[in-house]
Parts: structure tokens; sequence; C-alpha cells
């Protein structure tokens, strides 16, 4: 009876575990939904920003502003973005192994490296494994552009005063919801600068601007930097619930294998028992009869 007992409270508890895991999907199905509707909306805008910035940049002198200076990178910092919470598989561990990785080609190559985590599993694992700078926690549950301007308030005057000679983002750039690929972004200096190869001729095409271009970068370098973050936090939205969902839908899936295999267990040990008690009433009758 003991053994029916253990096996009883192990079905309790993976019912119980399955209901959690069953809501948990469901939630993360209805965020995943908008969360993926803003991503989409936004993505375009953030790639054809980038795409005219690049061809804008190219006509200038990289001297015009202080956010084109190419210098050597001596001092670089990294931004690596994950999600505030966990239960969503390897979305935070294969950003934070390629983070890993990342500082670790740099530091090969003697440059220093500071981090810049954005959320708090990102905050949690390099608080003493890494040196961090500005690090930022719980800001997945509600954000908008003005945390992105925030973030971009933490790294451009640095940048601008000499601290450090360049900037990468990464970030996990979502795919579907079951494949979200961990990206690495150069910030600083804008990565096309210097080079029509990378951005192409067909983007240098002869457009007329008004104002003149040095103006015109003067106000959308600045927002160049707000948007790319921006992108980076609505695709690690999207990524973070489509992970999840995927996670807690094996979770479900596992759970009832189990209760399937325990309730299996349970009916066989149930059977041996009574089939036991019977033989000791139908041996306990004989002998009584014999007597």
């Amino acid at each position: 009876m003991a053994a029916l007992k253990d096996i009883k409270r192990k079905i309790t508890a993976f019912n119980k575990t399955r209901q959690i895991t069953r809501a948990m999907n469901m939630v993360a199905a209805s965020k995943f939904k908008a969360a993926q509707t803003r991503m989409e909306n936004f993505r375009p805008y953030a790639v054809k920003f980038m795409e005219v910035l690049s061809s804008l940049a190219l006509r200038v002198d990289a001297k015009s502003h202080p956010l084109l200076a190419v210098r050597e990178a001596k001092r670089i910092r990294v931004i690596c973005m994950t999600s505030d919470r966990g239960l969503c598989g390897a979305f935070n561990s294969n950003l934070i192994k390629a983070t890993e990785r990342f500082i670790r080609e740099k530091s090969r190559e003697g440059r220093e490296v500071e981090l810049i985590p954005i959320g708090r599993k990102a905050r949690d694992f390099f608080r003493k494994k890494a040196k961090t700078v500005n690090p930022r926690a719980d800001v997945f549950g509600k954000f908008d552009i003005n945390l992105a301007v925030k973030i971009s308030d933490d790294v451009i005057p640095p940048f601008v005063a000499g601290e450090y000679d360049e900037l990468y983002l990464l970030f996990n750039e979502f795919a579907n919801v079951a494949v979200q690929r961990p990206t690495v972004v150069r910030l600083f200096p804008l990565p096309s600068i210097g080079s029509e190869k990378e951005i192409g001729l067909d983007k240098r095409l002869n457009y007329i601007y008004e104002p003149s271009e040095e103006i015109l970068l003067e106000k959308l370098l600045p927002m160049y930097v707000h948007v790319l973050i921006f992108r980076a936090m609505l695709e690690t939205s999207a990524g973070e619930n489509g992970a999840r969902m995927v996670a807690m839908d094996n979770a479900t899936r596992n759970c009832e294998d189990l209760i399937q295999s325990l309730t299996l267990k349970y009916n066989k040990v149930r059977q041996s028992a009574i089939t036991a008690e019977l033989m000791d009433i139908v041996g306990g009758t004989e002998a009584l009869a014999k007597g």
C-alpha cells in the first residue's frame, strides 16, 4: 500500500505541474501574438532606416559628426539583451554563451571589454563574471521607445567623450517560435561607414537632401541608436514569449507522458495487491476447510 500511495502522490504532483505549464503556455501565447505584431510592424522601418542612414553617411566626412568617429578599437562595450524571466528553454543561455564567446574573442585580440547587461538574466549571470556598466533589469514587463532612448543616453555621451571606441549589440533575432538566432550588430561606429561594398552602390543614388546631409545626420544618428535598440527589445520580447510557448508545451507533454506511465504502473501495482489479497483469502479458506 505504501508503494500505491507514493505513485498516487506523484500522479497528483504531475497533474498540478501540468496545470501550471498549460496555463503558462496560454499566457505566453496571448503575449506572443501582441509582441510578434509589434516586432513585424517595426522591423521593416528599422531595416530601411539603417539603409537610408548608411547611404547618407557615405556622403559626408566621417569627422563631421562625433558618432561617426573611427578610432583604434582598444576599449569596446557590449550590450547583451536577455529576458527578465526564465522557463523559456535555451533562449537566454544561447545568447549568454554567444556573448561569452564574443568577449573571449575580443579579449584575445587585446581589447578591454565592458558589458552593458539589459534584462535580469544577463545582469545576474554577468554580475561577477565580467566588468559591467549601467545594468538594467526588469525592463520587459512594459516597455516603449522611451526605454530605448534612456539606454542610448547611457552609451552615446561616453562614446563621444572617448571613453570607449566601439559599441556592439547582442540580441536574439526572432525567426519563428522555435528558432531565435543570437545576432551581433555594431552600433558605433556605423558598420558601413567608408565601405561601399557593404552598403552597395545602388543605395548611393543621387538623392537631393533638404537640409544638408550634415544637418540630417545630426538629427538621425541618435535616432539610429534608438531604433536599433528598440528593435532588439521587440525581437527579444517576441522571441522570449515564443520560446516560452514551446518550452511550456514540451513540459505539458512530458507531464502527460509521465502521468500515463505512472497510471499504468499504479494499476499494475494495485492489481498485484488485489491478486495477493485474493490468494490470501483463498488460502485461508482452504486451510479452514481442511481443519
